[in-house]
């Protein structure tokens, strides 16, 4: 479909270590899940108030998987680009159709930055992305000039 986007972005921390698991045709895959957090202050108490989501995160690229097996755990802040995906599988106990939601972070358009340092040493600016660019890819170009040129 012309003119859609699925994408994500989330600036959160990890609620526990990230789970490695093996996939049947060897490569490895990590689920993580990130908490994110928004406060404000009711206007009838004046009471602070915090209200928190968690997002599962899955992570099937290769180069990603390895950073955040060697480098992140709970409580890390990270930085993530992905896409939002439904799956539906049949819960096998009860026959009932189940879904979860989650964003997956697979090919040229994921990335995973680790905002932190905490015991990270020289890794404090450490970045893994895998994103697809073009040479003088710049969305902001000016085209004004561009008028010129044309013929008619």
């Amino acid at each position: 479909m012309a003119g859609s986007l699925n994408k994500v972005q989330l600036i959160g921390r990890l609620g526990a270590d990230p789970e490695i698991k093996q996939m049947v045709n060897g490569k490895s895959v990590a689920r993580l899940s990130i908490a994110t957090s928004q406060s404000w202050k009711d206007k009838s108490s004046g009471e602070r108030k915090e209200k928190t989501e968690w997002h599962r995160v899955v992570i099937f690229n290769e180069g990603l998987v390895n950073v955040v097996q060697q480098y992140v755990k709970k409580g890390a802040n990270v930085y993530i680009e992905g896409q939002l995906s439904t799956r539906k599988w049949k819960d096998e106990s009860t026959g009932q159709d189940k879904y979860s939601t989650e964003i997956v972070l697979q090919g040229y358009n994921s990335s995973l930055t680790m905002l932190d340092s905490r015991n990270s040493g020289n890794n404090s600016n450490l970045v893994s992305e895998n994103k697809s660019t073009l040479p003088n890819d710049n969305i902001n170009q000016d085209n004004s000039d561009l008028d010129d040129e044309i013929p008619f």
